[in-house]
């Protein structure tokens, strides 16, 4: 009788473990990564959408700076 009891004991344990612990932690993990992987996504997206304007810009900024390089000073006494 004791026997029993305690293997019910032990079974009642090992489903409280699964279904309140690893079950969880599992779905919560899955959920993670799932939501680092949009993110990942949405950026890379964000950062090929934003690449061409970039070197467009930069572009036009490099011509205009180089005019802009120099600018005469006068000394004053």
């Amino acid at each position: 009788m004791l026997k029993l009891i305690f293997e019910l004991f032990i079974l009642y344990l090992l489903y409280k473990l699964i279904f309140e612990f690893i079950i969880p932690v599992y779905r919560t993990t899955k959920q993670v990564s799932q939501k680092m992987n949009e993110m990942q996504q949405k950026m890379q997206q964000e950062q090929h959408a934003y690449q061409p304007k970039e070197n467009t810009k930069s572009s036009q900024s490099s011509n205009i700076s180089s005019k802009d390089d120099y600018i005469d000073y006068e000394e004053i006494k």
